[in-house]
């Protein structure tokens, strides 16, 4: 089509033209408009500078004029810009996000393992990796990967894998098409996850003349898919002849603002609600029906309600690992699933009965066929008790009183009382999520927020940082370990350089206590998950911690750190914290080895075979032992 077809036109560099597109994409659920991509995270160099670094600039100036806008934050890390877009995403129920730019070759490629978090939690992020010139005159340039078969391949083929939508901008002319597509994915709640588009470092600086209509404003509508009539008279059958139903709740009831609709139905029926960690906070924990976490880090009601359930009611999950305990939770042999997902691939998990559906419209559906149909009141009595011996147990590991040093428990138990209904609780690896998961008393969908399906350790910095800018009224709280901060702190600086009002709690142990945990269970002797000095010999010697100094290191990057010792003196601490407009540390020292909460389940980590280590041939026979349950859910 010719440009005479169209309403006039603008000349644009094709830079300048993909900021100007985002500025006017808007999203839409039940009647309510959003900018989809509300503001940009670029870190610059040859790849970018001169093309979205200038776009970025054009339009920072433009701003006093009264144009679209684009506000820019300059990361430090390009893994953590995308981590801080993914939790932004997250906080906003997946219809917004912020898009993310770097350079060429180590740059871009620095943003895969964001891309794989944003892709494997179904979140979407927006990532425009820059790449070689697409005339290949100046070839190779500097940073780029030479693929002596083929001239077309760069590093960022490396993000094909794991992204939902990949593409390359060689000419102009494919901008259009590409980034419709793109707006498509990021608003698919079946299909969203990273949106990656690689550009030329050549082609973002080339000018091209654009039909003004790309520059319109464009709604993308959010859909609701309504089940079919049929998949739901089956699913209420399944659930009518049920005798010990439970329900298990994933992020999908969050992100489709389904948390009413699940109470409602739950409150008719009395069946039991588990969650998974994208769940938590689905149901409120004071529900009746409201059981906790289940599987590998869940807690003893939920996982002693799975074992005997002989339906599970999938609700937005998409049934990881450490939900179905490696397939060894749910032990009834005629155990059979109902799955209500928005994705066929997740709905038809675990040979369910498939809902394909909004998790909203499923749940209002089915609460009016199963309209006078509830549990029968043995089994509320069990659900009450479990429910009720589980609250003690949380409550003991709140207060346990442990020194010298106090169990991490501790700490999340004065978080748990401290937080409002309304604030956010940040976590994503090691021993936290797991003690999380099971204590954690979620009183509202937005107050647990832990990354647990890629369980990136370095996540919880960037993340404060992205979920602040979605719930600016919120205190946003971050626990880091040790491990996780050494492996991505900059996004301090970031948080510092914005002035942005987060809390950062760091529990310092001095090593891995998750993965020493497991080590010593596996009969590895918790080797190479304590941070020690080397001594005599040349082993490391147990009785010498070594590591950063922390606090020393968070006052580096220019925040206020509280040094504390005793859940008292954290308790103060995080009321001065709370009290101020700075961004605050509070850190505190912890027991590597716990207590951590008793554990009801499994998960399936292989032992070796043969070994001439008494712990490993010991851990190998516990191990043949625990993965007899293993089966397939046929």
């Amino acid at each position: 089509m010719s440009n005479e077809a169209y309403r006039g036109t603008v000349d644009l560099t094709v830079a300048q033209a993909t900021i100007r597109f985002l500025s006017n994409q808007y999203s839409e659920r039940d009647g309510v408009e959003r900018r989809l991509v509300p503001g940009a995270f670029g870190i610059f160099g040859h790849g970018n500078v001169a093309g979205l670094g200038q776009a970025l600039l054009q339009n920072e100036i433009a701003r006093a004029d009264g144009e679209n806008e684009m506000p820019y934050i300059m990361p430090r890390n390009e893994q953590g810009q995308v981590h801080a877009a993914a939790a932004f995403a997250r906080a906003t129920n997946r219809l917004q996000t912020w898009m993310c730019t770097a350079s060429i070759g180590p740059g871009s490629l620095n943003m895969v393992t964001g891309a794989a978090l944003a892709t494997t939690n179904r979140v979407p992020v927006l990532l425009f990796p820059s790449d070689q010139f697409a005339t290949r005159v100046p070839d190779p340039v500097l940073q780029q990967l030479e693929d002596p078969t083929t001239l077309d391949a760069s590093v960022n083929d490396c993000f094909r894998p794991v992204s939902r939508f990949f593409d390359r901008i060689n000419r102009p002319e494919q901008l259009i098409p590409s980034l419709l597509s793109a707006m498509r994915v990021l608003t698919d709640p079946a299909d969203t996850g990273a949106v990656t588009i690689a550009m030329p470092q050549d082609v973002q600086a080339e000018a091209h003349t654009w039909p003004v209509e790309l520059f319109d404003k464009r709604v993308w509508h959010v859909r609701r898919p309504p089940a079919e009539p049929a998949a739901l008279e089956r699913a209420a059958r399944r659930i009518r002849a049920a005798r010990r139903p439970l329900i298990i709740a994933g992020g999908g009831v969050i992100y489709s603002e389904a948390d009413e609709q699940l109470r409602e139905f739950a409150r008719r029926t009395g069946i039991p609600v588990a969650d998974t960690q994208a769940g938590k906070g689905a149901i409120n924990f004071d529900h009746e029906c409201s059981v906790g976490g289940v599987g590998s880090t869940g807690c003893d009601a939920a996982n002693h309600l799975a074992d005997a359930a002989d339906l599970i009611i999938g609700i937005g999950t998409r049934y990881s690992d450490f939900t179905t305990a490696s397939k060894t939770q749910f032990k009834n042999p005629s155990v059979g699933f109902v799955n209500i997902n928005v994705s066929a691939f997740d709905a038809a998990k675990e040979s369910a009965e498939m809902v394909v559906a909004d998790a909203r419209e499923a749940l209002v559906a089915l609460t009016g066929l199963l309209d006078g149909h509830r549990v029968d009141a043995g089994y509320s009595a069990q659900i009450l008790a479990e429910k009720q011996a589980w609250l003690e147990v949380t409550d003991k590991h709140y207060h346990l009183g442990h020194g010298p040093l106090p169990a991490q428990t501790e700490v999340f138990g004065a978080l748990n009382e401290l937080l409002g209904d309304d604030d956010v609780v940040i976590n994503a690896a090691g021993s936290m999520p797991g003690d999380l998961q099971a204590l954690w008393q979620a009183r509202t969908p937005v107050q647990y927020h832990v990354e647990y399906a890629f369980s990136t350790m370095g996540y919880e910095i960037p993340a404060a940082l992205g979920v602040k800018l979605a719930r600016p009224e919120a205190e946003v709280v971050a626990i880091v370990g040790d491990g996780s901060y050494q492996m991505l702190p900059m996004e301090l600086a970031t948080v510092v350089q914005e002035n942005i009002k987060v809390i950062y709690v760091l529990l310092q142990n001095h090593g891995f206590a998750s993965i020493g945990s497991l080590s010593e269970s596996r009969g590895s002797q918790r080797f190479g998950t304590k941070y020690r000095r080397r001594g005599a010999g040349g082993h490391l010697d147990d009785e010498q911690p070594v590591g950063v100094d922390i606090a020393a290191n968070a006052r580096s990057w220019g925040l206020d750190v509280l040094e504390v010792h005793g859940i008292d003196e954290f308790r103060d601490a995080y009321r001065r914290a709370h009290a101020s407009r700075r961004p605050t540390m509070i850190h505190i020292e912890t027991d590597l080895y716990g207590p951590n909460p008793p554990g009801s389940s499994w998960w399936d980590v292989p032992v070796s075979g043969v070994s001439t280590l008494d712990s490993t041939q010991h851990a190998y026979d516990e191990y043949l032992a625990a993965r007899r349950p293993q089966r397939h859910y046929l």
